[in-house]
């Protein structure tokens, strides 16, 4: 039996934002429930308003498709592009979002109480945290499990990964991200 768990965000159905301004598909909450700390998402945009406000947490947002987004904010506008480093920000601010080129889908990561984030999987190893996984927007191997490579589709969520000296072998060049979380206070970590 595998430490792992795999997700195939088109098989989760989407459902609509806290707003009402486009679809999300939750892939994963830790706790699950309503108090999550942990919150791991695909947004499709597919036209321009307001991002829901998530007060006292803390987002990580990343472009995986389509030609990117441009956020206002009270003190500044960012345009993100498929590839960009991922943006954090602070949950509470509602930018307004306008598509560069067409609809977009994006990773959310939402942390509250927690610190982690997103990191590129191109090139290097995994990070080592006290909580591991990853998204893939194009079909990949996952490299350095004993059993050998493990084939991942597109749009797949691994979750639980083991601590292992892991190693993603992109087959396309869609973006790929590790996934890090830990307890700012407590040792617990999610399962």
């Amino acid at each position: 039996m595998t430490p792992w768990k795999l997700v195939l965000a088109d098989a989760v159905s989407p459902a609509a934002w806290r707003n009402g301004g486009g679809q999300t598909r939750e892939l994963y909450t830790w706790p699950p429930g309503v108090d999550w700390q942990l919150r791991i998402s695909l947004a499709d945009i597919e036209q321009d308003g307001l991002f829901s406000a998530y007060p006292g947490v803390q987002r990580h947002f990343a472009v995986l498709e389509g030609g990117g987004v441009q956020l206002q904010f009270d003190d500044q506008v960012l345009s993100l592009r498929r590839g960009d480093a991922p943006l954090v920000f602070d949950g509470a601010l509602a930018p307004a979002c306008q598509l560069l080129d067409g609809p977009t889908r994006d990773l959310n990561l939402m942390l509250r109480g927690l610190h982690g984030g997103l990191h590129g999987a191109e090139a290097g190893p995994a990070p080592q945290a006290a909580w591991r996984a990853l998204l893939c927007a194009g079909p990949a191997n996952l490299l350095g499990l004993p059993q050998g490579p493990m084939p991942l589709p597109a749009f797949s969520l691994l979750l639980d990964l083991p601590p292992l000296e892991l190693q993603l072998h992109r087959l396309d060049d869609a973006p790929a991200y590790w996934i890090t979380a830990a307890l700012r206070s407590e040792k617990v970590q999610p399962a």
